[in-house]
């Protein structure tokens, strides 16, 4: 079959969502398939992330940290989107990463050329908005927009039960598969580097992610144990605002914030790091989310420290007990600091780093979650031309 991927980011530019639909067409690919990918011009000096797949780019507006977000950046790929969509050879199927106003365009022209699509539903992206900002007016828009992009996929993927409910209590009853996500263990693995005294943030924080509360936890934790280092590895709306905490608890030699990097890069960071931090914010209306960021940190072997409510939590608390995938604690800067001080009066041995990405790589693969979404594909075309 021929599936077209539509997405604002792919490889190589780095992040989660770059990682997984790449594992997507490389799961496709290797079963015969043909993928066209429809996304936005990468940055300069990245290169191709091709991997056999045709990938079409486009320029787009980027936000000043060079990403392809925010309501006019988001647009400046969906409209070319709609006619490149419109005139692209006809695919047996269309899969779709969000934003919903991609999902949307996608929807349009689907239904005008009778092509069935899935929606990669890995969050609720309205949800989000209503932490992010103060508008009704903007979250009602978005949350119309985001339903009819959902109801009118033939099915949808999702990371975990809780956002399946998530879609059900907003009235939206496509039918939906939890695929799960995982690391893309091809290069987050296990290496015998030496861990330093550094603990890690990677990925983007804002306020729903709620990390602003490591550097509170984290002047509490040097307190007793000087010496070590913070690293925010990404972006975030509230990085100012963390910087100038820091300052004023004295810690701000000890907290470093570092741009982006693409996998590669990241991986040795984590391989070195004491262990890596996630937060998710329990007064967010978020939740149900599920941080899988945390699974490229275990496939290093990197053990992590989770702060917050939700599926993250019980999946740390639940892991074998002859795995040590690291600890889940509330929401707390005194739970946080403690945690760090087990971690560095205990720091794993590199037996236990080394099982840990073993346990990874055998049960939270991309490439495993990328087979799981191409099944479900490939089930949406045999429907299709069934019915017809």
């Amino acid at each position: 079959m021929r599936v077209v991927i539509a997405s604002r980011i792919y490889r190589p530019e780095p992040s989660a969502a770059s990682l997984f639909l790449g594992s997507v067409a490389d799961a496709m690919l290797a079963d015969g398939h043909e993928v066209e990918v429809l996304t936005a011009r990468p940055l300069p000096g990245l290169g191709d992330g091709s991997h056999g797949e045709r990938v079409r780019t486009f320029p787009v507006l980027r936000d000043k940290s060079g990403y392809v977000r925010g309501y006019v950046q988001y647009m400046s790929f969906d409209l070319p989107l709609a006619f490149r969509l419109l005139f692209t050879r006809r695919p047996a199927a269309v899969f779709v990463e969000p934003p919903p106003t991609t999902g949307a365009v996608v929807r349009v022209i689907c239904a005008l050329r009778r092509i069935p699509y899935v929606y990669d539903a890995a969050d609720i992206w309205s949800d989000a908005a209503g932490h992010a900002t103060s508008s009704g007016v903007v979250v009602r828009i978005l949350r119309t927009i985001e339903r009819f992009a959902m109801r009118g996929a033939t099915e949808m993927v999702t990371i975990s039960q809780g956002v399946i409910d998530r879609t059900r209590e907003l009235g939206v009853h496509s039918p939906m598969t939890v695929t799960g996500f995982g690391a893309d263990t091809s290069v987050f693995t296990y290496s015998d580097d030496v861990v330093e005294r550094t603990f890690i943030y990677a990925g983007t924080y804002t306020g729903l992610h709620g990390a602003e509360i490591l550097i509170e936890a984290f002047a509490q934790f040097t307190a007793t144990h000087p010496g070590h280092r913070l690293r925010f590895i990404g972006n975030g709306t509230g990085q100012e605002s963390m910087r100038a905490r820091a300052t004023e608890l004295g810690i701000d030699g000890a907290v470093e914030f570092a741009a982006s990097v693409d996998a590669a890069d990241l991986r040795p960071q984590l391989a070195r790091s004491l262990a890596s931090l996630a937060t998710l914010h329990p007064d967010g209306g978020y939740e149900y989310a599920f941080t899988s960021k945390i699974y490229s940190s275990l496939a290093t072997g990197c053990p992590v420290i989770f702060a917050g409510p939700g599926p993250t939590n019980l999946f740390i608390s639940e892991a074998p007990r002859h795995v040590p995938v690291g600890v889940a604690v509330q929401y707390d800067a005194s739970a946080i600091a403690q945690a760090m001080r087990d971690v560095a009066d205990r720091p794993l041995q590199p037996a236990q780093r080394r099982s840990i990405a073993e346990w990874t790589a055998a049960t939270h693969s991309m490439n495993a979650v990328a087979r799981r979404v191409t099944q479900v594909i490939a089930g949406v075309v045999r429907k299709q031309r069934d019915a017809t």
